[in-house]
C-alpha cells in the first residue's frame, strides 16, 4: 500500500525531524536519492550516464534545491547540466553546488523550451508543495512542444518530477491548467495524495517514495493506494470447515429483457471471484440464459449474504425495480450499481457501496439537490464522491482509469492496476459481481465493521483491474474475458502463496 499526507502534514513532519539534525541534512538526503532516480532514467533511455545531458528546471523553493543538488552529483558523473531557473531567486546552497561540479546556471528565456528538447534528461524542479494551478507563461507550452515532439518521432527527454509534477495540486489531484507530466516522479517521506488521486496521478509516471524519516512525525494518511499484495493478505480463503453458505451466498437482481448481457456478466463475475452460491432473480428470459451458461447458480429467492443490485436493469422495469427494493429494505450488505442507484433510500449506510461511473454519479448528485455535469465529475472524482457518501452515508467506488472508493473512514482508498483497454462495455458489471462476492464472504465483518467495505471495494477493484491486464496481455479486452481470468488473477496476487490462509 502507498499511503499519502497533506501538504500541512508533510511541513509539521519535516520540521519535527529538520529539528534533530544538521543544516541540510534532510536536502541532501532528498538529492542523493533523487540523482539515483536520474542517473537510473539516464541509463534506460540512453543506455549510459557519462556524456549525456540533463536540465534542471528550477523555482524558488526546496524542490528546486533538491534538483540543484541533484544535478551537482550528476555533474560529478560526467553529465552536462543546466539549470534553467524559473523564478527571479534560486535556491542559494544549490547553485553554488551546481556551478562548483561544472554546471551551468541561467534564467528559462525565450530559448528555454529549445533547451529543454535537446537534452536527454529534463528535471522539473519547479513546484513545490504550495503549488496551485497550472504552469504559467512562458512554461505554459512546454508540455504540448515536449508532447509535439514525442509523437512526431523526434524524441524527448525522460522527465522527472522532484516530489510531483509542477502543474497539479498536492492535496487534491486537481489539474487546472497546463502540467508537466513526469515519466518517473521521486517524492519524500510520503506520497502527496496528488500523486495517488485523479486526475492528477495520470500525470505521475513511476513513483518512488523515499524514506527520509518522517513517518514517526505523520499521521493518519489521507489517501492510500491498494496495490496487488496488499489484496492478497486480505482475500477471504475457504477452510476446510466452510461450506457454500459460510463461503457467502451472491443474490443477483440484474439485467431485464434489453439487456440480458449484464445479468450474465453480473453472475460471472460473482462466481469467478469465489462465492459459494450465486441466486439469480429476474426474468424468465435471462434466467434462461444465465442457468444455461453457469448451472450452478439457482434461481429464485432464498438466503443471501450479500446482493449485487443494478447491471443492466432498466429503470422502468417494475418488477426489477421491485426486486430492487426488497432487496435494498432486507439490510444485508449490496452493491447498487447503474439501475439500482435511483431507487436507493434518501439515507442509507456504509455496507451498501455505489458503483457509478462519472455520468451515473452526476445523475445521482443533481437528484439529490447537487446539480453537475459529468464533466465536472471527471475534473474533481475525489470530490464528488465525497460529496455522494456524505449526501447517502453509503460507500461510494467511482469507476474511473483510477478507481476511487470513499468510505466512512474519512481515507480515500485508490485503485489503479487497471489497462486502459478495460473501458468497455460490460466490465463494470463484472466488477460488481466480484465486489458482491467480496461483501458476501465477510458479511459478519461487514456488518460488525461498515468501514471495511470500503477497504474490500478497493480489493475488488484491484482483482479486476489485475484479471483485466492478464486477459488483455496488452491487447484488446472484452468484459467476460475479465470475469473469466479472475481465478488466475487471484493466484498470481504478489504474495498469495505465501498468505496464511489458516488465519481464517
Amino acid at each position: 500500500m502507498i499511503v499519502s499526507h497533506c501538504a500541512a502534514d508533510v511541513r509539521a513532519a519535516e520540521a519535527a525531524v529538520l529539528a534533530a539534525l544538521p543544516d541540510g541534512a534532510l536536502m541532501d538526503r532528498a538529492a542523493a536519492a533523487l540523482a539515483t532516480a536520474c542517473t537510473q532514467e539516464l541509463r534506460r533511455s540512453t543506455g549510459g550516464v557519462y556524456g549525456r545531458s540533463a536540465v534542471l528546471l528550477t523555482g524558488a523553493g526546496d524542490n528546486g534545491g533538491d534538483a540543484l543538488l541533484a544535478g551537482a552529483l550528476l555533474a560529478r558523473r560526467g553529465v552536462r547540466v543546466l539549470a534553467l531557473t524559473t523564478a527571479e531567486r534560486a535556491h542559494a546552497r544549490g547553485t553554488a553546488a551546481l556551478l562548483a561540479a561544472g554546471g551551468g546556471v541561467r534564467p528559462y528565456g525565450r530559448d528555454g523550451a529549445e533547451h529543454c528538447l535537446a537534452a536527454d534528461l529534463l528535471v522539473d524542479g519547479i513546484a513545490g508543495l504550495g503549488g496551485r494551478g497550472g504552469l504559467r507563461a512562458p512554461l505554459d507550452v512546454l508540455p504540448a512542444r515536449l508532447a509535439a515532439a514525442g509523437r512526431a518521432g523526434r524524441g524527448r527527454p525522460v522527465v522527472v518530477a522532484v516530489d510531483l509534477p509542477s502543474g497539479v495540486d498536492a492535496d487534491t489531484g486537481a489539474v487546472d491548467g497546463p502540467v508537466l507530466p513526469a515519466d518517473r516522479t521521486v517524492t519524500f517521506g510520503t506520497a502527496k495524495p496528488g500523486l495517488l488521486l485523479p486526475p492528477a496521478c495520470t500525470r505521475t509516471g513511476r513513483l518512488d517514495v523515499v524514506d527520509i524519516g518522517l513517518g514517526a512525525h505523520l499521521p493518519a494518511p489521507a489517501a492510500v493506494r491498494v496495490e496487488e499484495a496488499d489484496v492478497a493478505l486480505r482475500w477471504r480463503r475457504p477452510t476446510a470447515g466452510d461450506d457454500k453458505y459460510s463461503r457467502g451466498v451472491v443474490g443477483v437482481v440484474a439485467g431485464g429483457a434489453d439487456y440480458t448481457g449484464a445479468a450474465l456478466l453480473a453472475v460471472e463475475g460473482a462466481v469467478r471471484a469465489g462465492a459459494g452460491m450465486v441466486r439469480y432473480l429476474g426474468p424468465q428470459h435471462p434466467t434462461e440464459l444465465v442457468r444455461q451458461r453457469r448451472p450452478e447458480v439457482v434461481p429464485g429467492p432464498g438466503r443471501v449474504q450479500a446482493w449485487v443490485l443494478g447491471p443492466g436493469v432498466d429503470p422502468d422495469d417494475a418488477e426489477q425495480g421491485r426486486r430492487v427494493r426488497e432487496a435494498l429494505e432486507s439490510g444485508e450488505p449490496a452493491v447498487v450499481d447503474a439501475g439500482a442507484l435511483p431507487a436507493l433510500p434518501r439515507r442509507s449506510d456504509p455496507t451498501r457501496v455505489l458503483t457509478p461511473h462519472a455520468g451515473e454519479l452526476a445523475r445521482l448528485l443533481s437528484a439529490r439537490g447537487r446539480e453537475v455535469e459529468r464533466a465536472a465529475v471527471e475534473a474533481d472524482p475525489v470530490g464528488h464522491a465525497r460529496a455522494a457518501a456524505e449526501l447517502t452515508g453509503a460507500t461510494v467506488l467511482l469507476k474511473g482509469a483510477t478507481t476511487v472508493v470513499v468510505g466512512c473512514d474519512g481515507v480515500v482508498r485508490t485503485a489503479a492496476s487497471a489497462p486502459a483497454w478495460l473501458g468497455t462495455a460490460g466490465a463494470g458489471d463484472v466488477l460488481a459481481g466480484i465486489l458482491g462476492a467480496v461483501l458476501a464472504a465477510r458479511a459478519e465483518d461487514v456488518q460488525a465493521e461498515p468501514e471495511l467495505a470500503a477497504t474490500l471495494a478497493a480489493d475488488a477493484a484491484v482483482v479486476h483491474g489485475w484479471a483485466a491486464s492478464l486477459a488483455s496481455a496488452s491487447g484488446p479486452v472484452a468484459a467476460l474475458d475479465v470475469a473469466e481470468a479472475v481465478p488466475a488473477a487471484l493466484t498470481s496476487l504478489p504474495g498469495w502463496h505465501e498468505a496464511d490462509a489458516a488465519a481464517w
